[in-house]
């Protein structure tokens, strides 16, 4: 690694009127007891990976670069305990990290960036990839992307006719129980990237997979819509906190 990229980036240095600005001692170092505890969970985590850390602890090394100079194992706590684990802060809007005290703009890119990384290393496991033999990997990334939101997303998985995926978009966004569909879209959509199938998935922001009978409903219109066009709909996913549900698994598709 060269030395230009070590030192911080712009974003992210003190100077910036947040968090970080406030927490530049006299003489611009830090106090040996942050240096030495910072050099502590480094180490661990080296030596011990993830699995050696809470939550809490790993937060804290995501927040060192943001906030370089100040204890950031206060503010650690309580992100933890306002939003309950470490994969809902990360997941956590912008808007509502931004609500706890000690927050600042460099802390919500920091977060941000860790996010997206999980998101495309997840997602890099099943594009273009098989979905059959590679379904495990399908169900991790639906939950990384989808299970920690407070709100719900509807996605469409797109499929060649050798069941591989070909494009996976979100089609709508809705409100903390409601997402709006139109199956006509989505066909549509279909029809565009030439797919010949396709995977609905839906989050449950209450952590409850149990489909609605709305859920049931526009299910039905989809796979109705898709089979006039010769497209089938191989499942719909409902992705819980910590389970999914299958529309096929439960005979409903």
């Amino acid at each position: 690694m060269t030395h230009a990229f070590q030192e911080s980036l712009p974003i992210f240095a003190p100077g910036a009127p947040d968090e970080a600005e406030t927490a530049t001692p006299i003489g611009g170092r830090q106090p040996s007891y942050i240096r030495d505890h910072r050099q502590r969970l480094r180490d661990r985590f080296m030596a011990g990976g993830a699995a050696a850390l809470p939550d809490y602890e790993l937060l804290e090394l995501v927040l060192f670069r943001a906030i370089p100079r100040q204890d950031v194992k206060p503010l650690a706590r309580v992100l933890i305990d306002h939003f309950g684990d470490f994969n809902r802060v990360l997941s956590a809007p912008a808007t509502a990290l931004r609500k706890v005290k000690g927050v600042g703009d460099a802390v919500v890119v920091e977060l941000k960036v860790i996010e997206a990384a999980a998101h495309r290393m997840a997602r890099s496991k099943v594009m273009a990839r098989h979905v059959v033999s590679s379904w495990d990997a399908l169900l991790d990334y639906c939950h990384t992307v989808m299970a920690h939101r407070d709100t719900e997303q509807f996605r469409i998985l797109y499929l060649d006719t050798k069941n591989t995926l070909i494009a996976d978009e979100e089609q709508a966004r809705g409100t903390i129980d409601h997402v709006p569909v139109y199956p006509r879209e989505v066909v549509k959509r279909a029809l565009e990237l030439n797919a010949a199938s396709l995977i609905l998935v839906h989050n449950h922001p209450s952590g409850d997979p149990t489909p609605s009978q709305a859920d049931i409903s526009m299910t039905a219109q989809i796979a109705a819509a898709a089979q006039a066009l010769g497209l089938t709909v191989h499942d719909h996913l409902i992705i819980g906190k910590s389970r999914e549900l299958s529309f096929r698994a439960e005979g409903l598709l």
